[in-house]
């Protein structure tokens, strides 16, 4: 048996560019594109993490069009990948409907582009995500990527993605479709 897979995409706290912590916007994006990543990757649930309820608002205003009416009919994929995603308000609460799903509690993988100690090889949480029944959650830093506090605090660190060039800041989008297909693609 393998590993439920989450992934959560966190607004807030997370770094921006001159390392300062700040919350940053939900975009269509962000919502459409990894939605549609989680469902083809086999992700149990999309968690989008925000505090502000105008945020999550938003998001659901936008997953709302495609779930129900014209957008619905128009384009039924799209409903189907809304249809893992969840708005949230903190980590907390998505670790909590996590444990009380499975009645224990996530693996929590923190991805980010900075290298840190002890970090895990994609082989090492693959092996995990194939072996293991606990259930693991893939967390995403949008901005400039998640506190370094935060990071440190989880029980895995993923290897950063890397090039064959110095330049290493993909979009959010870009990371965890690489990070998907290198954990879970065939």
């Amino acid at each position: 048996m393998a590993a439920d897979i989450y992934l959560a995409l966190v607004h807030s706290p997370v770094y921006n560019k001159n390392m300062e912590t700040v919350a940053t916007s939900i975009t269509n994006l962000d919502l459409h594109d990894i939605a549609r990543c989680s469902t083809t990757y086999g992700v149990k649930r999309y968690y989008v993490v925000h505090p502000a309820e105008a945020q999550r608002q938003l998001a659901k205003r936008i997953m709302g069009f495609w779930q129900e009416g014209y957008g619905a009919e128009y384009n039924p994929d799209r409903q189907e990948a809304f249809g893992r995603v969840k708005i949230a308000n903190d980590l907390a609460e998505v670790y909590a409907e996590i444990e009380a799903e499975h009645g224990l509690a996530p693996i929590k993988v923190a991805t980010d582009a900075r290298k840190y100690a002890n970090t895990v090889t994609y082989a090492q949480l693959r092996e995990d995500i194939e072996t293991i029944e606990t259930p693991i959650i893939l967390l995403f830093g949008t901005g400039w990527g998640l506190l370094k506090e935060d990071v440190e605090s989880m029980d895995r660190i993923l290897e950063p993605i890397y090039g064959p060039t110095e330049y290493n800041h993909l979009s959010v989008r870009s990371a965890v479709s690489i990070i998907l297909d290198r954990l879970r693609g065939h």
